[in-house]
């Protein structure tokens, strides 16, 4: 059974940094790609930023040169680094991942960005 944990949400003022971490158990993490999403109260689920099997990474355009998503296989672990948070990145963060045929996520973590 898959099981992705996130932590590192926390309350922050404008221009402050968070790094949120996932930690995966019940697959083979390695070859799994892995992203992190994230959803604001009244609007729907979006991508945050996606890494490969090989660390080829994306991000949506709002997040580009503030976000960086990076992989730990050692540790099971999915990383982002957010730099220069802004009030509009405040929603909950989820790990993901696809897998048999399904998506997995966690349970998410709390980001509020205060002005």
């Amino acid at each position: 059974q898959v099981q992705l944990v996130e932590s590192g949400g926390d309350l922050v003022q404008a221009g402050g940094s968070l790094r949120l971490s996932c930690v995966a158990s019940g697959m083979i993490f390695s070859i799994n790609a892995m992203g992190w999403y994230r959803q604001a109260p009244g609007k729907q689920r979006e991508l945050v930023a996606g890494i490969t099997r090989d660390s080829t990474t994306n991000y949506a355009d709002s997040v580009k040169g503030r976000f960086t998503i990076s992989r730990d296989n050692a540790k099971n672990t999915v990383y982002l680094q957010m730099n220069s948070l802004k009030p509009e990145d405040t929603a909950v963060y989820y790990c993901n991942t696809f897998k048999w045929g399904r998506n997995y996520w966690g349970q998410g973590t709390q980001v509020t960005v205060s002005s």
